[in-house]
């Protein structure tokens, strides 16, 4: 989920937020008037993308004589307690809301979003297979997509130029790059990385043949303290050091400072975001910068990036299902997700508009060659909320960064973690 985005996956990064508990089982209903209540996330600057709400609601409303629609704009950190509650008292809660796609396994297991039936829905066949898996849980979908974030290298071009440097071409060149760049100019960070930013680091874990978790029948068994897993965990924290990103500085940050480092003219590289291009546009470093697609293991693979991105529902207790299911389909639809790029930055979840806005915007290729080559996600469980909650993995990745724990051991300790949490559920 793009917290980054939005927050984006700004943001999304992705904030945790705890195990949602299921409350009375929801009757549901389906009038056909009144007011439908919709929750979606505020933005750091939500002018852009309450313009394009509202064009939605006031289409909406004037297609539907008898209904309003009542938009509430909620805190992405406060969200866990809002949902909890709402899925607790149906009667408080929103027939539609925006959601992260990482809390999506957790939000269902508490019996709070409805199974969705696109068959009837003629768009929903552009819908990229891939970015429409992480709206599903068990094979039923239970989230539109409405946008996705993938991250990509942004590398400061006048500096590189001065340098008479390449973008590197393996993982393997980022380390030596960012040391050769911070050594001529001792006042850039080789590349901005941080010891809690998880979705920058674990593209490097998947281009090593490692990964979070994998599936044991019907659980998840943790394998990040796999040989491949600390390959890819060792490069990653070997970029937070004095000579590249000293831990004093990078170790705290997440993805939100990171990439701000690179904005305020700090730093020569960053693993960023297609939602975080605006703002670039708009920082220190506009007009000076260029993106490709973070490297994999070998020159000319793509490391796998982390399917980012915001879904929007339907509540499982709304007393208007049909009403709900429109609003969804339009604010989700093609129509609203081309305005909301526009308005946003927001890639679009549609293999056909992706492709148009790709072609009218040269800047996206990076992004869209990255989402080509394959992104992964992660484990679509309910105990990933608690894992998440428990920032597992940032506190592994802070405790290598810093220089106080033996990786093998810090991998083994949050193994420990996630096998307990899977086991729980």
């Amino acid at each position: 989920m793009r917290f980054a985005v939005a927050a984006v996956v700004g943001a999304v990064v992705l904030a945790g937020c705890a195990p949602v508990q299921s409350g009375p089982a929801p009757t549901g209903g389906d009038e056909q008037s009144g007011q439908l209540r919709v929750w979606l996330f505020d933005e750091v600057n939500r002018a852009p993308k309450e313009a394009v709400v509202k064009e939605a609601v006031t289409e909406f409303e004037q297609a539907h004589q008898g209904v309003t629609v009542d938009v509430q704009y909620i805190q992405v950190q406060t969200r866990a307690e809002r949902f909890k509650a709402a899925f607790s008292d149906p009667k408080s809660a929103p027939d539609v809301a925006e959601f992260g796609n990482t809390d999506l396994a957790g939000y269902v297991a508490g019996g709070g979003f409805a199974e969705l039936d696109l068959g009837g829905w003629p768009e929903a066949k552009d819908l990229l297979p891939a970015v429409l898996d992480t709206g599903k849980v068990d094979g039923k979908v239970y989230g539109v997509p409405w946008y996705v974030g993938v991250r990509a290298l942004y590398y400061r071009t006048d500096v590189f130029q001065e340098l008479n440097l390449q973008p590197p071409a393996t993982l393997d060149e980022i380390a030596p790059l960012a040391r050769r760049i911070r050594a001529a100019k001792p006042d850039l960070l080789g590349i901005s990385a941080g010891g809690k930013y998880t979705y920058g680091a674990m593209p490097f874990v998947w281009a090593n043949g490692g990964d979070i978790a994998r599936k044991d029948g019907d659980k998840y068994v943790a394998a990040i303290d796999s040989a491949e897993s600390k390959a890819g965990l060792r490069q990653y924290t070997e970029l937070i050091a004095d000579d590249i990103c000293p831990p004093a500085q990078c170790a705290g940050n997440g993805g939100d400072a990171s990439v701000e480092a690179f904005r305020a003219g700090k730093a020569a590289m960053v693993v960023g975001g297609d939602f975080n291009r605006k703002s670039v546009d708009a920082s220190a470093a506009a007009g000076k910068y260029a993106v490709v697609p973070l490297p994999g293991k070998k020159a000319g693979e793509i490391a796998p990036a982390f399917a980012g991105g915001n879904l929007l529902g339907v509540l499982k207790g709304s007393e208007r299902r049909t009403l709900a299911d429109q609003f969804v389909r339009l604010l989700g639809g093609k129509q609203y997700q081309r305005r909301m790029f526009d308005a946003m930055g927001n890639l679009p979840t549609f293999g056909d508009v992706q492709a148009e806005v790709a072609k009218a915007n040269p800047a996206l290729e990076p992004f869209t060659r990255t989402l080509d080559a394959g992104t992964r996600f992660v484990p679509v469980t309910p105990s990933w909320a608690k894992i998440d909650a428990q920032a597992v993995l940032p506190t592994l990745l802070q405790q290598v960064a810093s220089g106080g724990a033996d990786l093998d051991r810090a991998a083994g300790d949050a193994a420990a973690q996630m096998n307990a949490a899977f086991a729980s559920s």
